[in-house]
């Protein structure tokens, strides 16, 4: 693979990318077409503007960001799908032993070496033997200068040269190659120094054959050789190189760049959202007044509050029975003052409005989504038929002619619910009584509602008490076992008194070491601990949680469990997940989708759906 060189500039309002160098043979102008193409099909994001700089002194291509981007994110984006990372292709083939092979890169080298190796061997024997040749020669050369006198008069005495040379051979003991280099020696070679330069160059020729006779001695040697010539020609023609190698690059995501950490994320009724540090809001003593958590429209107010970790999924449900996915980092961090940023420019809402959210940071198998709607239909989903990320959303459940749903839970299959309803009814049965469905399904009746009144909200008893609050301000604590179990699709117990405190706005499990954080419509936030709420009977009206202007209601609270990073928006996740044996067959089994054992409940669903009207002798009847 080969790299572009680029580099990140921030001048603390915008960051850019600069790339001043591309890989061999990408053509410059059709890679800044593509990024162009990307952004425009939003495969990129985060780039705000791009144009091309060059001149004569180099290549400058400036891609400006948008506020807020991650640059190492979208540097890593244009790695992934633009030139300015591509490969370059060789085709290894060489003829080894007479055969063409494909060859990888050890191969090559391996080969490559057992080249140089022939050569170096070769090339070695063959001085070798030139200077023991030429050694020879000088010794009888050196012998010749020796015995000058006589060398000469045996010349002068020869009429041939032939005879010449067979005398010196008989009289100094010399062969046919030293006869011959001294008859072709010059008269200057008799000088002295000429003598001292033919000792001196038998000396060296001596250490020469030395060296040359200990290369081929051993392959260690040989290859040291190797290495030490290699190091030469380097030093001598090497050049900086014009590429990096650097270790192989993993690719990273926007996630692994960002803090994995506990925020609070808030959403208003007109689909604005934001998030902000749980230490935004300092704990208040029961009864304050709370702090300006964001500013909204006159008719807009925040509807829905609640924790969670920067990596997890949030599974937004709207009114009308759809799931979008998104993460929680993609939501813009803002001060507790500001409005948020509209969830239509994160998710592609048709004219929805959110009113459930799950943070989700792992997709389990042995959870379900249990979904409540208004007029008190209820659904039971395994959670992993969520966990196909889609961005264009899918539906999660079928809703009746009116119909809207109010709120979704993450549970396991074991314990019970409480159904609460904005007229302050409550109604606690077994889970393991809802039947399980498929996504897309028709829910079955939760909860018996009277004239007007509406399902509010779900909560699974899994903590000492169930928190009410009204929209008033009130609210209080209330011990499970105040609520007997009773059948699904009843009307329950009366909860809370409504007719001074206000209608519910939310009910949910509490422990007396969690801090709740309530919220108003005009925006007000307030942080208590749970152990200041005081304790009551079910039938009671509470007591003032938080003072409200004139005019103002609460909206909604959300749980900060104490002692545990993965605060949950709800406080509805289940301790100890488990699937029922029945069940899980009952999942297993279902190969084409239309499983016939998943619980149609129609006489369920259908029955006792048009709502009784308020009845003073129902209300002692169930509160007995």
């Amino acid at each position: 693979r080969v790299r572009g060189v680029a580099e990140i500039e921030d001048d603390g309002k915008k960051a850019r990318i600069i790339i001043s160098e591309i890989p061999y043979q990408v053509n410059k102008a059709r890679m800044i077409e593509q990024i162009a193409e990307l952004v425009k099909d939003k495969k990129i994001d985060g780039i705000s503007d791009l144009r091309d700089e060059s001149d004569k002194d180099g290549i400058r291509v400036v891609v400006e960001l948008k506020k807020g981007t991650v640059p190492l994110v979208v540097l890593n984006q244009l790695y992934k799908h633009t030139p300015l990372e591509t490969t370059f292709g060789v085709i290894n083939l060489a003829i080894v032993n007479n055969q063409p092979r494909y060859l990888n890169l050890k191969d090559i080298i391996g080969e490559f070496l057992k080249h140089r190796k022939d050569v170096v061997y070769r090339r070695t024997v063959f001085d070798l033997k030139k200077a023991e040749e030429r050694l020879h020669i000088l010794n009888g050369l050196l012998i010749a200068l020796d015995n000058i006198d006589e060398v000469i008069a045996t010349i002068k005495s020869s009429k041939t040269t032939e005879e010449a040379a067979q005398k010196l051979i008989a009289n100094f003991s010399l062969d046919e190659a030293q006869a011959d280099a001294i008859l072709k020696m010059q008269l200057r070679r008799l000088a002295a120094l000429e003598t001292q330069k033919i000792v001196d160059e038998k000396n060296e020729i001596a250490r020469e054959i030395e060296r040359l006779k200990l290369i081929i001695s051993d392959d260690a040697h040989i290859f040291a050789e190797i290495k030490r010539e290699t190091a030469e020609i380097g030093e001598k023609y090497g050049n900086e190189r014009r590429t990096k190698i650097v270790a192989d690059v993993d690719d990273f995501e926007k996630e692994d760049l960002i803090e994995n950490k506990q925020v609070l994320v808030s959403l208003t009724s007109d689909n604005y959202i934001k998030s902000m540090p749980l230490d935004t809001y300092k704990g208040q003593h029961r009864g304050g007044r709370g702090i300006v958590g964001m500013t909204t429209k006159d008719e807009d107010f925040v509807k829905n509050i609640f924790v969670a970790s920067t990596h997890d999924y949030l599974l937004c449900f709207t009114c009308e029975g759809r799931v979008y996915w998104l993460k929680v980092y993609d939501i813009p961090e803002a001060t507790r003052q500001s409005k948020g940023k509209a969830i239509v420019n994160l998710l592609n809402l048709n004219n929805e409005k959110i009113t459930a959210v799950i943070p989700i940071s792992k997709f389990d198998h042995s959870k379900f989504l249990l979904f409540a709607t208004r007029q008190g239909m209820i659904v039971k989903i395994p959670e992993e038929e969520f966990s196909r990320v889609r961005q264009t959303g899918l539906n999660a459940i079928v809703l009746r002619e009116g119909d809207k749903l109010v709120d979704v839970k993450e549970i396991d299959d074991n314990g019970e619910i409480v159904i609460t309803t904005r007229f302050g009814q409550s109604l606690r049965f077994d889970l393991k009584t809802v039947p399980l469905r498929h996504r897309n399904a028709l829910g079955v009746k939760g909860i018996k509602l009277r004239y007007e009144d509406v399902l509010q909200d779900l909560t699974v008893v899994e903590k000492d008490h169930l928190f009410t609050l009204t929209e008033k301000g009130f609210g209080k604590r209330t011990e499970f076992d105040e609520f007997r179990g009773h059948g699904r699709a009843t009307m329950g117990v009366k909860n809370i008194q409504v007719d001074v405190s206000g209608a519910v706005v939310s009910s949910k499990a509490v422990n007396d070491s969690d801090e709740v954080i309530l919220m108003s419509k005009s925006g007000i936030v307030m942080r208590t601990k749970v152990s200041e709420i005081s304790i009551q009977k079910r039938g009671t009206r509470g007591v003032r949680i938080m003072k409200l202007d004139s005019g103002d209601s609460v909206v909604g609270f959300t749980i900060l469990e104490a002692e545990s990073d993965s605060s949950s928006s709800s406080g509805s996740s289940a301790k100890s997940p488990k699937v029922d044996p029945a069940q899980k067959s009952l999942l297993d089994s279902d190969t084409d989708g239309n499983n016939s054992d998943y619980d149609d409940d129609a006489s369920d669903s259908d029955s006792d759906y048009e709502r009784e009207p308020y009845d003073d002798a129902d209300a002692e009847k169930d509160e007995e």
